[in-house]
Formats: structure tokens, sequence, C-alpha cells
């Protein structure tokens, strides 16, 4: 049997530790190339990944667990980030996303059991949803950022690979998302 709650949990733990890895300590390049044109940098999805940890899935948890869905859920500013972290560093707020996520893991691990994750909330767009779509929805918006992080990166070599760009998917899709499937 499938322990939902442990396997988001864990995977939603290690999202920091990717981070650190992948982005700390590197040079501005890196960090600095928009995943597609007029799209995020890295550094720009880690701000969101903090934005994320203040306002929205855990604060949509706790609404979930206080009013289920007879209160809605805040509109969450996806771009709060921007002009707010212009002066951090990557590494500073990897940090700080890393303190955010342990703490919020904290209270995820104190508030729900598994016997929640069937309760209901109101988001305005979707209408009902359960706190195990929600928790879901956080896991997979971690790996959708990851990739985002990668394809920024990649971005930063887009103009040095030369005639190999054809076979780069990553790169083909900084032209056209249609172009490569999948």
């Amino acid at each position: 049997m499938v322990d939902f709650l442990s396997e988001t949990t864990d995977l939603l733990r290690r999202t920091p530790d990717v981070l650190r890895a992948l982005l700390g300590g590197i040079p501005d390049r890196w960090t600095g190339t928009p995943d597609i044109e007029g799209g995020w940098t890295p550094k720009d999805v880690v701000g969101h990944l903090v934005t994320g940890e203040l306002d929205n899935w855990m604060v949509r948890t706790r609404r979930i667990l206080e009013h289920g869905p007879s209160v809605p859920f805040e509109t969450f500013d996806r771009t709060a980030h921007q002009g707010r972290d212009d002066e951090l560093t990557i590494d500073d707020l990897i940090a700080r996303f890393a303190a955010l996520r342990a703490a919020n893991l904290r209270d995820l691990d104190r508030l729900v059991s598994a016997g929640d994750l069937d309760k209901r909330g109101m988001h305005a767009a979707l209408g009902e949803v359960t706190l195990r779509e929600l928790l879901a929805t956080a896991a997979v918006h971690d790996l959708d950022h990851v990739a985002q992080i990668y394809a920024g990166m990649a971005g930063a070599y887009d103009g040095e690979v030369g005639a190999w760009k054809t076979y780069l998917g990553i790169l083909l899709r900084r032209d056209d998302p249609s172009a490569v499937a999948g």
C-alpha cells in the first residue's frame, strides 16, 4: 500500500537539497538566463518557491483543516518575488527556501494525518479541491520548477552548442515550446 503522505513529504523534503547541489555557489551566468524568452531565471524560480512556502501550500493546508470549503483560498501572487529578492544572492534564496520548507514540513507532520487527505477546500478558479490534491500539486510544482531551472541553465549555453542544438530538446523548447513533443 502506498503511503501518500510519507512519499509526498519525502519529495518535498528533497527539493532544497536539489537546489543547493544544482545552484549553490555557481556563477550568475548559470542563474541569470530565463528558461524561455520572457520566462523566469533560476533565481526567479527559487524566489517563487520561497513565496510558495510563505503564502501557498501550507496556508491552504491550514485553510482546509480549519474551514473546509466554506472559506476560499486567497489568491496566490506568483510574481511576489519580483523586486523583493533583487538584492539577495541565489545562495541566500536557497537558504531561505530551505528554512521555510523545513518549518512547513514540521507543521505538516504535526497537523496532517492520512485521514485528513480527503478533506476539501475551495479554490477560486478550480472549485473544490482535496488536501491530497493540494499536496500532490505542491510536490509536482517543485518538479516543474526544477525542470524550469534546468532549462534556464541550459539557456546559458544556447549560443555555445552550435549545430548540436538540433539534438538538444531543452534548447529547442526555448525557441518553440511546441517543437519537442513530451
